[in-house]
């Protein structure tokens, strides 16, 4: 992940390469940059096209970003829903999208802090529901976070807040 080019700071960074290497018509290299960073290839033949004035907005920054995490990743169930809503949340604000595009922010450390909550807040399970699960153990604990508690430990992440 981002081993070429290296991990950007935001899509300005990303578009001034981009520019550089359009100068020097290094179209090859254009490519590779998209692609390292997630950006779909039609969106850089139509820059290499001069159809396009940028690489990328914030938005398709963060988004790119997001879909190479996420294929290094591979989230299942509750954390796919998370990167969904991360998603979601870079659509509805240029802010987050800037904050998701920052080096050091990633979805492995999003993941970390709800992981980090959780272990935090785990609860007991009552015994009638290990009874009803058919679970042995003598104790169970659980702490995954509620959508609405997870939507404030992702957007604090990125924010750079505590959780």
């Amino acid at each position: 992940m981002f081993e070429k080019f290296g991990e950007f700071n935001s899509y300005a960074e990303i578009n001034e390469l981009a520019e550089n290497l359009f100068n020097e018509g290094d179209t090859g290299s254009i490519k590779a940059l998209a692609k390292e960073n997630g950006i779909p290839d039609e969106i850089a033949k139509m820059y290499i096209g001069a159809e396009v004035p940028m690489l990328c907005d914030p938005l398709t920054a963060a988004l790119g970003k997001i879909e190479i995490e996420a294929k290094e990743l591979k989230p299942k169930e509750i954390m796919e829903d998370w990167v969904e809503y991360l998603k979601g949340q870079c659509m509805d604000s240029d802010i987050i999208a800037h904050q998701v595009r920052k080096t050091g922010k990633s979805l492995k450390g999003c993941i970390a802090a709800l992981l980090s909550w959780s272990f935090k807040n785990q609860m007991p399970v009552d015994k009638d529901i290990l009874k009803e699960a058919k679970v042995t153990a003598g104790r169970v604990t659980l702490g995954i976070p509620g959508m609405g508690r997870a939507k404030q430990i992702i957007t604090s992440y990125y924010m750079g807040g505590d959780k």
